[in-house]
């Protein structure tokens, strides 16, 4: 790869590279800091364009430094509350997050040194989701926070991989129009014509029409309350919400209760007719355990029960659920994500297509991991329900909790600490939920990100190979 420079041109020089440096990580900054002002979503353009002009390095090496600490001054800052959890070990993943800029902006200087700018050009998008998704969805450390579609919130009409795809399709466009010989008429027309398509394809354009059944929700904002306690917040939270059909308390909220759900609360679920959804532990052995949302029936029985599917790597959090299936509600089906299973749509995903209505959260945020990770945390549910169309009740041990419509548009929400705070809204359910356009097409773009980079691969040692034997015959 190194030696086979065709159709690029020299390397730009380290003031130019420093300078798109600087560009991607403000705009990446500025696109990330304020959850109050979602325009501001629309820096991430120029962290895309910054990352792009990074990739025309004179070699991949150069580009692959450039993009590891384009991607460490994004992460690390972003990030930080992992030191409040991992201390100095957090240093370590923060690097893990900044190789994937990394591999991007030097497999598409690759790219661009092997087969030159117009053809590169086109791969750029499809490399850029392809690694996304693999490092957000598919391998032991993924992590899909901090992705370019949750810059954009509830406008991720086509699915938050899909956001970032068209990001850099369109910086591809305008960065080289002259190279694709997109004169600007043609360029607009070319935009409109895409514009048009993916708006006669958006799957949301008829859920205004679609809501359906109305549910009361109510929960309660408690870091590792006593157990004994709980009736009696419920009551005093009734109360204030007496039309409430369902209460929701937050994960890991019955931590050390080795019985599961007590009989304290089946008890008042019974006396007062409630629904209660509660986080705790369903015990394997004294030692063992799935991290567990249960959900009390208004009789005081257990009617239902989900293991989280994604434990947090390196915590100590139970085993993977063994399977996800669906609460057939008196309102409706209710899938139940805890927690960090939200942020991954390969979890979402499936409730959706068992035919989820709306979908319960139990988070458990604590409070010392800091204002910052709350707010990060609180931009997944936005865009999960703008994605399917079907509403979230996401309650967490401390702000930020969140009601959030199918349209993705956040109807109530506590404040961070917010201990003993109340959420309460009323959701309507959808008939359907649908899937976003991504969830096809980004694992294909993984698949082809992984085709390239092996072909980048052997080239190089092709190359390589040949130089050898060549000097080997001069010899």
């Amino acid at each position: 790869m190194e030696n086979s420079a065709n159709n690029i041109s020299e390397s730009p020089s380290w003031k130019k590279s420093l300078l798109w440096l600087a560009l991607a990580v403000a705009c990446f900054h500025a696109a990330y800091t304020s959850l109050k002002f979602p325009a501001a979503g629309l820096f991430i353009f120029g962290y895309a364009f910054g990352l792009v002009k990074l990739c025309e390095q004179g070699s991949v090496r150069r580009a692959f430094y450039f993009g590891l600490v384009a991607g460490y001054l994004c992460y690390a800052p972003q990030g930080f509350f992992l030191w409040n959890i991992f201390s100095a070990a957090s240093v370590i993943l923060w690097l893990v997050l900044a190789f994937w800029v990394a591999l991007f902006t030097a497999t598409a200087c690759g790219a661009m040194r092997r087969w030159g700018k117009v053809k590169a050009a086109w791969l750029i998008p499809i490399l850029w989701t392809g690694i996304e998704y693999f490092r957000s969805e598919l391998y032991f450390l993924k992590f899909s926070w901090l992705n370019v579609g949750y810059a954009f919130g509830n406008q991720n009409y086509f699915g938050m991989y899909a956001s970032g795809f068209f990001v850099f399709f369109l910086l591809v466009i305008c960065q080289y129009r002259h190279l694709l010989k997109f004169s600007p008429i043609r360029f607009l027309l070319y935009l409109l014509f895409i514009v048009l398509v993916f708006s006669l394809l958006l799957p949301s354009v008829a859920r205004a029409k679609r809501w359906k059944t109305p549910v009361n929700l109510v929960g309660i904002q408690l870091e590792f309350p006593s157990p004994n306690i709980l009736p009696k917040i419920l009551s005093q939270a009734l109360a204030k919400n007496t039309n409430a059909q369902i209460f929701v308390l937050s994960e890991y909220t019955l931590n050390e209760n080795p019985g599961g759900v007590p009989d304290a609360l089946k008890d008042w679920c019974r006396e007062h007719g409630k629904f209660l959804v509660v986080g705790g532990k369903a015990f394997v052995t004294n030692e063992i355990y799935y991290n567990t949302a249960f959900v009390v029936g208004t009789n005081g029985d257990l009617v239902f029960q989900q293991a989280k599917s994604v434990p947090i790597q390196f915590f100590r959090d139970g085993l993977p659920a063994p399977k996800q299936e669906l609460w057939n509600s008196p309102w409706g089906k209710i899938g139940i994500c805890i927690c960090y299973d939200l942020s991954y749509t390969r979890v979402t995903d499936e409730l959706v297509r068992q035919g989820a209505q709306l979908i319960i959260c139990p988070t458990m945020d604590v409070e010392e991991w800091g204002r910052h990770q709350h707010e990060l945390h609180s931009r997944v549910a936005p865009v999960r329900a703008a994605e399917y169309g079907v509403p979230i009740f996401r309650l967490a041990s401390s702000g930020i909790s969140q009601a959030v419509t199918g349209g993705g548009y956040v109807v109530a929400q506590t404040s961070m600490p917010g201990s003993g705070e109340i959420l309460a809204a009323q959701l309507r359910l959808p008939r359907q939920g649908t899937l976003p356009l991504d969830r096809f097409f980004a694992p294909l773009c993984t698949g082809l990100t992984g085709v390239v980079i092996a072909w980048l691969l052997l080239g190089d040692w092709r190359e390589r190979r040949q130089n050898r034997l060549r000097l080997s015959g001069n010899d």
